[in-house]
């Protein structure tokens, strides 16, 4: 008589015992410190509605000033009655850019929901429903924020470009330089996002009589195989550089320049 074999009944993953004995939860713990710091920062900064020019540098979390209550007003498209910080009404724009990008997405998963935190770690949420319910559905609007933030991102570029205008002479400053590695990696950053690829040909099924989409593409593959530190370069450097420009226009640093 044949023996019978039982099985044990498969274990739940949120139940099962950890079996990681590295330092595992660094990585996520990083990615907290770092991206709450970034948080309360941008928030205090943004809603501060002062502070934030230097002649000729605009803060980046500033750009472009549409209120007409900007110190340096780019585009006042709303009217004197608007009293609070111009910084509210366009900020939203790149940050949505950011929370529902793919790589952020796996990152604030893992260090603020540890859903999971790390391989072979259990996940500690009983059901997971994706993406599916308010507000995590949001994330589907990835790319239409892309469209805003890439619109920002053009500002941003002249806003560079004046900052090596010094009352109408050229020169160059510690801000214009630190201005211009800000909106490099806001550039790559953006280039590199998954979905700037797919954009670029990553739809099609051939590439035949596209040479043009065939080179953005491969531009874009390349950038992305390094989005991760683009997207955390771009993260520190726009925050200093917000830094730094507070710091000239609250008379605590000087701005070393070379003018022609």
């Amino acid at each position: 008589m044949a023996a019978q074999v039982q099985t044990a009944a498969p274990v739940p993953a949120r139940t099962r015992p950890q079996e990681r004995h590295d330092l595992w939860w660094l990585e996520p713990a990083v990615i907290f410190v770092v991206l709450t710091l970034f948080v309360v920062y941008s928030f205090l900064a943004g809603i501060a509605n002062a502070n934030y020019f230097s002649e000729p540098y605009l803060s980046p979390l500033y750009s472009p000033c549409i209120a007409a209550n900007c110190v340096h007003p780019v585009l006042p498209i709303v009217g004197p009655w608007w009293n609070l910080s111009p910084a509210i009404l366009i900020v939203a724009f790149p940050i949505a850019f950011r929370v529902t990008c793919y790589y952020y997405r796996r990152s604030y998963y893992r260090a603020f929901f540890w859903s999971p935190p790390a391989c072979a770690v259990p996940d500690v949420r009983g059901r997971y429903a994706g993406e599916t319910r308010f507000p995590f559905v949001i994330q589907n609007f990835h790319r239409y924020f892309l469209y805003l933030a890439t619109v920002i991102l053009a500002f941003l570029w002249w806003d560079t470009i004046l900052a090596f205008d010094f009352g109408g002479r050229f020169g160059i400053g510690l801000g214009s330089l630190i201005m211009l590695a800000n909106v490099l990696l806001l550039t790559g950053y953006t280039l590199s996002c998954h979905s700037v690829r797919y954009l670029f040909g990553g739809y099609l099924d051939s590439f035949h009589g596209k040479s043009l989409r065939f080179r953005l593409w491969s531009l874009a593959n390349r950038l992305n195989a390094r989005h991760a530190r683009w997207a955390w370069a771009s993260l520190i450097v726009v925050a200093f550089t917000d830094l730094y420009i507070r710091l000239l226009a609250m008379g605590v640093l000087n701005d070393p320049r070379w003018i022609s």
